[in-house]
């Protein structure tokens, strides 16, 4: 999320700078002064974003503080006016991430009543975290945990505006879990589960959409992809670590995931470190993939010889 008051005060390379491989890309902004974010909503056009989304589900007190985030759910006829103005600003879609509610603004009918507003003021997609939001008494990290999931009220939305794409967010993990909610609803986001182990992904196209795999793509192609994308971005005064940390759960659940980790981590923990840490990383990797074909070679030469030995 890049809030919108920074765009205005700033320079919007700094925020709004990225690689056309990442597109499509959406642009998140949280605000609250029409203005700000009218000028964000245009700067993510003339930038080449796909999509602008406006933040009401954050509940952090810093965001709060500036009034934007979850604590705006409470006017849903301002946020409308809101998006309105951000649509009239660009010709990408505006979206809106929201919650089912907040504090004990939680019920099915003020959550119809936000939702219809947006559907007036011409949202093309709500994307809902299917929990209600405490702006006071829980953390970040214990408002994404603690609230219950009330998926049906998500559910209930959708039969409610049938031409309005909703997407589900919230305590998915697996695209097991992910593929039935296809049927009912418009998409489902898998966030943090998929970044710490985000070859859950891989199967992505095949299993929830029944497209034809990448049967191409291994961990090690998009390690050395992901390289050429570290050469081509990465600034000299930018620290390595701002693109290893995402780099570290590739190998989740593999073997040597753990010295992958540890590689990457304290590699780029080291002042004046750059691409070589990933290129160890990989090295090392290549090793011991390659160290594994030989040990299985080795096992299947010996199971033949002792079928052969009388």
């Amino acid at each position: 999320m890049v809030p919108a008051q920074a765009l205005w005060h700033a320079g919007a390379e700094r925020f709004l700078k990225h690689h056309p491989t990442e597109n499509p890309l959406a642009l998140q902004l949280g605000g609250s002064e029409p203005k700000h974010l009218v000028h964000g909503a245009a700067l993510a056009a003339d930038w080449g974003y796909d999509e602008v989304n406006l933040n009401v589900g954050c509940p952090s007190d810093r965001v709060q503080a500036g009034r934007f985030g979850a604590c705006l759910m409470k006017e849903p006829e301002y946020v409308a006016e809101l998006v309105a103005a951000m649509r009239a600003a660009c010709s990408l879609p505006v979206t809106v991430k929201s919650r089912i509610g907040v504090d004990e603004m939680d019920s099915y009918e003020a959550f119809h009543d936000f939702t219809e507003n947006m559907v007036q003021a011409g949202a093309a997609a709500l994307i809902v975290h299917a929990r209600k939001a405490w702006l006071k008494g829980l953390s970040p990290k214990q408002n994404r945990e603690v609230p219950p999931l009330r998926y049906d009220y998500v559910t209930a939305i959708k039969t409610a505006f049938p031409t309005l794409p909703v997407v589900l967010n919230g305590g998915i993990k697996t695209l097991a879990e992910a593929t039935p909610w296809v049927e009912d609803l418009d998409g489902v986001m898998i966030g943090r589960a998929a970044y710490h182990d985000p070859w859950i992904l891989a199967d992505a196209d095949a299993k929830v959409f029944g497209a034809p795999g990448a049967t191409n793509v291994t961990r090690r192609s998009v390690s050395l992809a992901y390289r050429e994308y570290v050469l081509e971005t990465r600034q000299p005064d930018v620290p390595i670590s701002r693109f290893t940390r995402h780099l570290i759960g590739l190998y989740q659940g593999q073997p040597g995931a753990k010295t992958w980790r540890r590689m990457l981590s304290e590699g780029a923990a080291h002042k004046g470190a750059g691409i070589e840490v990933i290129d160890r990383a990989i090295d090392w990797m290549d090793q011991l993939e390659a160290e594994e074909l030989n040990a299985v070679s080795g096992r299947s030469v010996g199971d033949r010889l002792e079928r052969l030995v009388p």
